[in-house]
């Protein structure tokens, strides 16, 4: 049985920086997870615009955090904090290895890319079943039977 993760680190790549930021944003908020998203550092302004608009919406408040700042010192804390239950990190090569390697004290559910490029137009990279996956884990429920 499909359930959220919990609470998500979310960090996009620069390239595409609205796209990317979508593109992972709304599959964890459809299974329901809350969010805590570093935009990209040279695009913030768009992060803060959208949040404009998810302030006005039905949007639970707290469901969405924004954090502003340098992915270099950013990134590695979120990885450490124990109260984040996930993270995705699609960024260098250098700080996917640290998130990974950062996760494991608290065995945080981590999706990274190491560097290489995601097509966000492509249908096949930027959206799908993969997606989704990665925002849930499977529970299971055992049923006694017999007697």
């Amino acid at each position: 049985m499909p359930e959220p993760i919990g609470v998500m680190a979310i960090v996009p790549s620069d390239d595409s920086a609205f796209l990317g930021l979508l593109s992972l944003l709304l599959p964890a908020l459809t299974m329901g997870n809350r969010v805590l998203l570093i935009p990209s550092e040279k695009f913030s302004t768009l992060a803060l615009d959208l949040y404009q608009i998810m302030d006005t919406s039905d949007i639970p408040g707290g469901t969405v955090n924004i954090i502003t700042g340098k992915h270099e010192e950013l990134v590695p804390e979120m990885a450490k904090h124990f109260d984040i239950d996930g993270m995705w990190y699609f960024g260098t090569e250098d700080l996917s290895k640290q998130v990974e390697l950062l996760s494991v004290g608290n065995l945080k559910r981590t999706w990274v890319n190491y560097g290489k490029y995601r097509n966000w137009l492509d249908n096949q990279h930027g959206q799908g079943d993969d997606f989704l996956r990665h925002a849930s884990q499977i529970k299971n429920i055992w049923i006694p039977y017999g007697a």
